[in-house]
């Protein structure tokens, strides 16, 4: 390589490019990020092997001057000093995906989305491996690029959950790019025009001989045919499809194949709940289709399939109370999903940071099927707003409960206090985790084990 390097933002991201760099050659590594040491000292372990520069810290040198490349990791905005001054003095400026995309052998598979991503991410490489084909998994669901690169060759498949930030910089597509939906997300940040574009981009660089697989369900998704000159599949749940992919009919998975239609499996045979994971499983099986995979197998995948961490995840069962980590839901889009996976009454777990996206709908059927709703984080009086409006339609004797508190760990003893056999705690809180944590993944770590220490000293 013999490169000098410039990291910006120590993630996973930014500790998978510094590692990749320091053993490929590169004469020089140096991280820049405005967190303090103390907040960064497990990464810095990761790379404690490793010769590394650190400018750290609000105080840190951003000035990427002798730098051959800067990579930016994602979430890092494009308006950073570095980035801005490596720009203007014409240093090259890129990310992890978008040198894993230049150097990977093998045929490569890209899956975006507003949600769903990850879980449908994960059937996919799950296929692959009931298959017992060679694959590797990583992007944004949480697994670092350039460290898979040693381990691939041309007959590798690589699954990659792509974000909207992460395709920001590729100026390549997969060769199976899947566009699963796009609905208002991110508003804080971008125009919708903006976010959209950046969803879009997944397709932009796609060739004839590659497959793009579109939900028929989405409107910008489907409308997004005409941005690809690759094949078309699609997917759906709402309909029969047009040509091949995966769709719903009659209780049951189809997959069609040169006009041929045949069952995968029934849907109570989907050991995921929720509409939209049947959603998901379908997107995965239009997507296996696409890459090859047997129907039987992609079947037997289904079956054995376990939900991702923070999705939907069931925490513990005590007193006939069910206690259920949905913290994935930062939109009140994905709340509302959550909510849609239930029969048995809710206390709902809502807050967080919030992004500036609509909250009719959420709060409409928030007072309809929650028991109680608690309220937490910095904007839980923002969602508690949304739910009173809704609530005063209604008869006093048929509104939920509402309670507010400030941490957590004090929703999680209210929603305990509140919940009664046979109903569901679920936190599906609707915004993000940044107000408290540094992801969705802390926060709902953070949920498992408040839930099992609670339950514990009830015993």
């Amino acid at each position: 390589m013999g490169k000098r390097v410039t990291v910006v933002g120590l993630g996973i991201e930014g500790v998978d490019v510094a590692k990749f760099a320091a053993s490929h050659g590169a004469s020089s590594v140096t991280v820049i990020d405005a967190k303090p040491p103390e907040a960064l000292a497990d990464r810095m372990e990761q790379l404690r092997e490793f010769r590394i520069d650190y400018q750290l810290g609000p105080s840190g040198n951003a000035d990427p001057d002798g730098s051959d490349v800067v990579f930016v990791s994602q979430g890092v905005p494009s308006s950073h000093p570095t980035v801005v001054l490596a720009k203007e003095r014409g240093i090259r400026v890129s990310s992890m995906m978008r040198e894993f995309m230049e150097r990977c052998p093998g045929p490569t598979i890209g899956i975006t989305g507003s949600s769903g991503k990850t879980t449908t991410t994960a059937l996919v490489a799950h296929m692959l491996a009931v298959e017992g084909r060679a694959h590797r998994v990583g992007g944004n669901i949480g697994v670092g690029l350039l460290g898979l690169l040693d381990g691939i060759d041309e007959w590798t498949w690589t699954v990659m959950e792509m974000s909207h930030t992460q395709l920001a910089m590729t100026d390549r597509s997969p060769h199976i790019a899947a566009l699963l939906n796009v609905t208002p997300n991110h508003l804080d940040q971008f125009t919708w025009e903006e976010y959209v574009a950046l969803k879009q981009k997944i397709l932009r660089f796609q060739r004839s001989d590659d497959i793009a697989v579109l939900n028929l369900d989405n409107e910008v998704a489907a409308a997004s045919a005409e941005l690809t000159p690759a094949r078309i599949l699609h997917f759906s749940t709402e309909r029969d499809i047009p040509g091949d992919g995966a769709f719903v009919r009659e209780g049951a998975v189809f997959v069609t194949q040169d006009s041929i239609a045949e069952m995968l499996l029934p849907l109570d045979e989907i050991p995921l709940r929720g509409r939209h994971n049947i959603a998901n499983v379908v997107a995965a099986c239009a997507i296996g289709l696409a890459a090859g995979v047997p129907v039987e197998t992609m079947a037997a995948a289904v079956r054995s399939f376990e939900a991702v961490p923070h999705r939907l995840e069931l925490v513990v069962e005590r007193d006939g109370v069910r206690y259920v980590n949905d913290s994935i839901a930062t939109t009140p889009e994905r709340a509302l999903a959550g909510i849609r996976s239930f029969i048995e009454p809710l206390v709902l777990l809502l807050g967080g940071k919030d992004k500036d996206l609509p909250k009719d709908d959420l709060a409409r059927e928030a007072v309809e099927y929650c028991r109680a709703i608690v309220f937490f984080g910095a904007d839980g009086a923002k969602y508690r707003d949304a739910v009173e409006q809704r609530a005063g339609e209604v008869a006093a004797h048929d509104r939920p409960a509402l309670v507010s508190v400030q941490t957590l760990a004090e929703a999680v003893r209210e929603a305990r206090r509140l919940a009664q056999p046979g109903d569901v705690v679920l936190l599906s809180p609707a915004g993000t985790s940044f107000d408290a944590y540094s992801n969705f993944e802390e926060r709902g770590d953070e949920f498992r084990r408040l839930v099992r220490s609670d339950v514990a000293e009830a015993e």
